[in-house]
This record gives C-alpha cells, sequence and structure tokens, in this order.
C-alpha cells in the first residue's frame, strides 16, 4: 500500500472508502475539477453529488498501491473493487494540488 500519501490524498481515499461525503470539504477545493469516465464535474458540489451516484452504483473500496511524482502531478495507482465488470481493477488517479487542497483529479485506466 501506497503509505506516504499526502494528506489532500489520504483524506480523499477515506471518503471514497467511506462513502462520507463531507470528508470531500477537506480534501477538494471550492472549485474542484474532476475528469472520469469522459465526464467532466465543476466545483465541490457537483463533485459531492457525482461521488454520492458512483458510490451507490458500485459499491466500491479503493486501495492505494503506488504514488509517483510527475511533470508536478501525483499519479496514485489504485486497486478498485466493487460492484461493477471485471472487478478488481486498477486505475490511477492522477491529482494536482495547491494550497493542501486537490483542484484537480483525472481517473483513468
Amino acid at each position: 500500500m501506497a503509505s506516504n500519501l499526502p494528506k489532500p490524498i489520504a483524506v480523499y481515499i477515506a471518503a471514497e472508502n467511506s462513502g462520507d461525503a463531507n470528508l470531500f470539504d477537506q480534501c477538494l477545493a471550492e472549485n474542484a475539477v474532476v475528469r472520469d469516465e469522459g465526464e467532466t464535474h465543476e466545483g465541490l458540489a457537483a463533485i459531492k453529488r457525482w461521488k454520492a451516484e458512483t458510490k451507490r452504483k458500485y459499491q466500491h473500496t479503493v486501495f492505494p498501491l503506488t504514488l509517483v511524482e510527475k511533470e508536478g502531478k501525483i499519479v496514485v495507482t489504485n486497486r478498485l473493487t466493487g460492484n461493477f465488470p471485471g472487478s478488481p481493477i486498477e486505475l490511477e488517479f492522477v491529482f494536482t494540488l495547491g494550497s493542501d487542497r486537490i483542484v484537480a483529479l483525472e481517473i483513468r485506466s
């Protein structure tokens, strides 16, 4: 497990796994942007709605495997298990941090 996660990313993973949307307030910038599955979610409120829906739909958990810094971004490879075809899968979460918050996240396979 990647044990050296920066605090905002560790809180984001905890929010993913617990389903506690209030944790996103502690790690995401108000104007954060997330790209996943060809969609873009802009702003904290929109991201929280999207995360609640994906948690309800997939009942997934996220397990960080590795972390590398690349071109000013933090790339965390995660194993996701849940209620979706091909589970478990590995996905990269590409984080951009600013002022101790996540300002951008791209989820890619």
